[in-house]
């Protein structure tokens, strides 16, 4: 995590706002935060707040459940199907992640 965090304080005059859940590696004290990065926990055991799981949920329900996998490897082709198929769609990803309290409506 450190590591990850490390990365993304390279943005030049960037200031980012991480989103996570309460993954032990979000929340302990080894975490190295830069000054140019803040940390908004979510709460705890709200996986449906969460935009990430909001994504792999939809994917799972579209496009990788009920099947027999081959193997690992045809996990992983799978999976990276499913990704590219939903990078192509940024609508649905905007849709995925919109929260209707959070805009007043």
């Amino acid at each position: 995590m450190n590591l990850h965090l490390a990365e993304i304080s390279q943005a030049a005059d960037a200031h980012a706002v991480l989103l996570l859940d309460q993954a032990g590696w979000h929340t302990t004290d080894k975490l190295d935060l830069p000054d140019n990065i803040s940390i908004v926990l979510l709460p705890a055991k709200s996986p449906e707040l969460n935009p990430t799981e909001n994504t792999w949920q939809f994917m799972r329900d579209n496009w990788l459940s009920n099947r027999v996998f081959k193997s690992a490897e045809d996990i992983v082709d799978h999976c990276c199907h499913a990704w590219n198929k939903l990078v192509d769609q940024p609508w649905r990803i905007m849709s995925i992640g919109l929260r209707d309290w959070a805009h007043g409506f």
